[in-house]
C-alpha cells in the first residue's frame, strides 16, 4: 500500500474530520446527518492517518510530493 495523501492533504482530512465530530459532539446534527457525519469524519481521520485513500488509487491521484 503506497501512500497518496499528501501533507497538505492530511492537514485538511484532520480539520474536517474534527469539524464534523465537534458537528456531533454539540448535537447540531442529529439522527442519520450525524451518522452520515461520524462516516465522513472516520473516513477522513483514518485515510489522514494511514496517508492511503483508495479513492484516490481508482482515479490515478497522488497528492505526495514525488522524490526525485
Amino acid at each position: 500500500m503506497t501512500t497518496n495523501v499528501g501533507t497538505t492533504d492530511r492537514i485538511i482530512r484532520l480539520v474536517v474530520a474534527a469539524v464534523l465530530g465537534g458537528l456531533i459532539l454539540t448535537n447540531t446534527v442529529e439522527g442519520t446527518l450525524a451518522w452520515v457525519c461520524g462516516v465522513g469524519a472516520a473516513a477522513a481521520a483514518l485515510t489522514a492517518v494511514f496517508r492511503f485513500c483508495g479513492l484516490y488509487t481508482i482515479l490515478g491521484i497522488s497528492t505526495c510530493k514525488v522524490a526525485s
